[in-house]
């Protein structure tokens, strides 16, 4: 009789055991689902500026390698009083338009989020710069935009009609810079104590 209560026990405990473990995959798989947001320096070691002779391609580089996501943003570091930065169309992109920028950024620690997908343009505010290659295009999920060059345009065209409305990458109200932050929604940790809170008590009721 002892020898079969024990035997009952221990599958008891094995099954136990397993439906445990399966609780903390399950919540394991969940945290992992979410998306961890982090903060890029655009340039990296670099500052926003000119690009060098040596390295005259390093924002197409530094997109090229960087798999951007909505919550994530992009830093800009720069001296407030050599440069500025601004979001603008495809167009005034490719043609280095200055005139009627989507958003205008000059306070030299620009921090802009990402806040939807799709393909996202920028370049220097200061004059000439453009055209000797300090601007930015982003990728943002599939995107939905191609541009077939990069490199600099010589050519200015004259103004818009009036100041273009497009989707924008930028937050209202930029957060605090850091080099990475991990989100997790809510319903993350509600989860672990569900499946936690479950597993506990189906333990609990095969030892009573």
């Amino acid at each position: 009789m002892e020898s079969a209560r024990s035997v009952v026990i221990a599958s008891a405990f094995a099954r136990n055991n397993k439906f445990f473990l399966i609780c903390l995959l399950l919540t394991s798989l969940l945290l992992q689902t979410k998306v961890l947001c982090f903060t890029y320096k655009v340039g990296d070691l670099d500052s926003w500026g000119i690009p060098t002779s040596s390295n005259p391609d390093i924002y197409t580089k530094w997109s090229k390698y960087h798999n951007l996501t909505i919550g994530d943003s992009i830093l800009f570091l720069y001296p407030p009083s050599q440069d500025s930065v601004i979001q603008v169309t495809a167009e005034s992109y490719k043609s280095c338009n200055l005139k009627n920028p989507i958003l205008y950024m000059n306070d030299g620690n620009s921090l802009f989020n990402i806040t939807s997908n799709g393909v996202f343009y920028f370049t220097s505010g200061e004059a000439g710069h453009c055209q000797k290659n300090q601007k930015l295009r982003i990728v943002v999920g599939d995107g939905n935009g191609v541009l077939p060059s990069d490199g600099p345009t010589g050519s200015l065209p004259g103004d818009a009609a009036g100041a273009p409305s497009y989707p924008t990458v930028f937050g209202s109200i930029p957060v605090t810079a850091s080099s990475s932050a991990t989100s997790f929604s809510s319903s993350s940790v509600i989860s672990f104590f569900i499946l936690t809170f479950l597993g506990l008590a189906n333990y609990s009721s095969f030892l009573l």
